[in-house]
C-alpha cells in the first residue's frame, strides 16, 4: 500500500505539470500525513535542518562563480592557450574542447555552463576549419559533462550536504576519475582520427615548443583561482562555504581585470545564479520532505532487509541501480535525479558496504550520463542550439554515444579499482 501511494502520489503530481520539488514536496506530505499520523510538522523541521546547514550555503556561491566567469570570456584565452599544445596529435582541436572542458569544469562547477562556454567558442572556430560538426559537437557534449565531475562540482556540493559526506573529501575523490574519463575521451578521438582523419583537418601551422609554453602564460589566473578554492578546502584553511566566497571574489577580479566582465555582465550573472539556485533549492525542499517520510517510516531499513533477503550479490544490485538512473536520466535532469532518489540509494548502497565517497563518485558519473542523454539531456539541447539548428538533437545525440559508452566503461572501471576514487582522500584526509 505504501509503494501504490509513493508512486501513484508522484505520477499523479507529475502528469499535472507540477514543479518536480512540489511533486516530490506533496508526496511527501501525503506520506506522513496518512502513515504518520498527521506528523506533518516533521517536514518543516527537516527542512529548517537542511536549510540551516553551513554546507548547503555554498551551493549559490560556487555557482556565482561559475556564471562570472561564464560571461567574462575567459573560456576564450583558455582555448586560445591550449590549441596549439594538439595542433600536430590526430584530432587536433578535438583535443582542446576535452581539455578546455576539463579545465572550465574545476572553476564553473556546472556541466552545463562548461559546455554552453567552451561550445560557445569551439564550434564557430573549428567549423570554420572544416571540422566534422558531428564530431564537434560530440565532444563538446561529452566533454561538458566533465564539470559535474572536475572539482568544485555542485552534484559533489548538493550530494555532501544532504548525506553529510565530508565536501573537502568528495572534491578529491573527483580528480583522478575526472582524469580518467578525460583521458578515455582523448584515446577515442585519437583513434577515431587516426582511422579518419577528414574529421579533423591537419593544421599547417607550427609552434614551437616556447611559443606554446609562453601561450599558456594567458591561463595562470585560472589556475590561481583552482588553486585558491580547492587547495583552501583540502588544506583546511577554509570551509567550503568560506572558499566558495574567496572564489567569488576572485572571480570577479580576474573577469574584470583579465576578461570582458562589465557591471552589467555581474548582474545578470548574479540574476542567473539566483535563478539557478531557487529551482534547484526548490528540489531540494520537495526532496528533503519525500526522504523524511521515507526515513520515518523506515523504508531504507526494509529495502535493506528485502535486498538481504533476495540473495542478489552488492554487485548484482549496483548493476541494477545503475540500470535505474539510466533509465530515470532519460527523464530527469541530473541534479533533480540524484536529489530524488538519494533518501533511498545512499542508506542502500553505504549498507552494502561501499564508501560514502565513492558512492558519491558513482552517482556523479551516472547522472552525466543523464545530461547526454534524450530527451531531457541538456547538454544536448544547449550545443543543438549553439549549432543554430544546423544539427538536430537526434544528430547531437548520435555523435554523443561514444562518449556515453566511455561513462559506462570509467564505471566498470571505479567499480573493479574503488582506490582511483578514494586514493586521493585516504592520502590528505
Amino acid at each position: 500500500m505504501f509503494w501504490t501511494t509513493l508512486i501513484g502520489t508522484l505520477v499523479l503530481a507529475a502528469s499535472t505539470g507540477v514543479a518536480l520539488g512540489a511533486a516530490l514536496g506533496l508526496t511527501g506530505l501525503i506520506l506522513l500525513h496518512v502513515y504518520s499520523n498527521g506528523a506533518t510538522s516533521l517536514a518543516v523541521d527537516s527542512i529548517w535542518s537542511v536549510f540551516n546547514s553551513f554546507t548547503l550555503s555554498a551551493v549559490p556561491l560556487f555557482i556565482l562563480m561559475g556564471e562570472i566567469l561564464l560571461r567574462s570570456g575567459v573560456s576564450n584565452r583558455a582555448y586560445a592557450a591550449f590549441s596549439p599544445l594538439f595542433r600536430r596529435v590526430p584530432g587536433g582541436l578535438l583535443h582542446t574542447n576535452i581539455a578546455v572542458c576539463t579545465l572550465f569544469g574545476a572553476v564553473s562547477g556546472s556541466s552545463l555552463s562548461t559546455a554552453a562556454a567552451v561550445g560557445s567558442v569551439a564550434y564557430p572556430e573549428m567549423t570554420r576549419r572544416g571540422y566534422n560538426k558531428d564530431v564537434i559537437v560530440g565532444s563538446l557534449a561529452g566533454g561538458g559533462t566533465l564539470g559535474l565531475l572536475i572539482p568544485p562540482s555542485l552534484s559533489f556540493l548538493i550530494y555532501g550536504a544532504l548525506t553529510e559526506t565530508s565536501i573537502g573529501q568528495l572534491f578529491v575523490a573527483g580528480i583522478l576519475p575526472g582524469i580518467m574519463v578525460a583521458a578515455m575521451f582523448m584515446t577515442y578521438i585519437f583513434f577515431k582520427a587516426l582511422r579518419d582523419p577528414s574529421v579533423a583537418p591537419p593544421d599547417p601551422t607550427r609552434r614551437s615548443a616556447w611559443q606554446i609554453f609562453l601561450g599558456f602564460g594567458q591561463i595562470w589566473p585560472l589556475l590561481a583561482l583552482i588553486v585558491a578554492v580547492i587547495g583552501s578546502i583540502i588544506g583546511g584553511l577554509a570551509t567550503p562555504t568560506e572558499a566558495a566566497g574567496l572564489g567569488v571574489v576572485l572571480a570577479a577580479i580576474i573577469s574584470f581585470l583579465w576578461g570582458d566582465l562589465t557591471l552589467k555582465r555581474l548582474v545578470e550573472a548574479t540574476f542567473r545564479s539566483t535563478l539557478l539556485f531557487a529551482s534547484i533549492g526548490f528540489v531540494v525542499l520537495g526532496a528533503t520532505i519525500l526522504a523524511q517520510s521515507v526515513s520515518i517510516l523506515g523504508i531504507p531499513q526494509q529495502i535493506l532487509l528485502t535486498v538481504a533477503e533476495s540473495g542478489l550479490d552488492r554487485y548484482s544490485i549496483l548493476l541494477v541501480v545503475v540500470i535505474i538512473y539510466l533509465i530515470l536520466g532519460c527523464f530527469f535532469d541530473g541534479l533533480s535525479l540524484m536529489i530524488m532518489t538519494l533518501p533511498v540509494v545512499f542508506p542502500l548502497l553505504t549498507g552494502l558496504d561501499f564508501h560514502p565517497v565513492w558512492v558519491g563518485v558513482l552517482i556523479t558519473i551516472v547522472i552525466e550520463i543523464g545530461q547526454v542523454t534524450p530527451p531531457v539531456g541538456l547538454n544536448l539541447s544547449v550545443l543543438a542550439s549553439l549549432t543554430n539548428n544546423e544539427l538536430s538533437l537526434g544528430r547531437v545525440a548520435w555523435a554523443t554515444v561514444p562518449y556515453w559508452l566511455a561513462h559506462l566503461l570509467a564505471i566498470a572501471v571505479l567499480t573493479a579499482f574503488p582506490a582511483i576514487a578514494l586514493f586521493l582522500p585516504d592520502l590528505l584526509f
